[in-house]
């Protein structure tokens, strides 16, 4: 099972697939990570809170 790098969090096997390279199984951040977000192709600190 994929897990986020950052926050440990399971992913689906299609998330990892869209948001990560051919040979990288898992994400660098994901949707529950809470400072940390996908800008482009970097990782950045979120500018705002992220609570659901």
């Amino acid at each position: 099972m994929p897990k986020c790098k950052h926050c440990g969090s399971f992913v689906t096997t299609a998330y990892a697939r869209v948001f990560t390279p051919n040979d990288v199984d898992q994400p660098r951040v994901c949707p529950n990570c809470p400072d940390r977000i996908r800008d482009g192709a970097e990782v950045r600190e979120a500018r705002s809170s992220r609570t659901r």
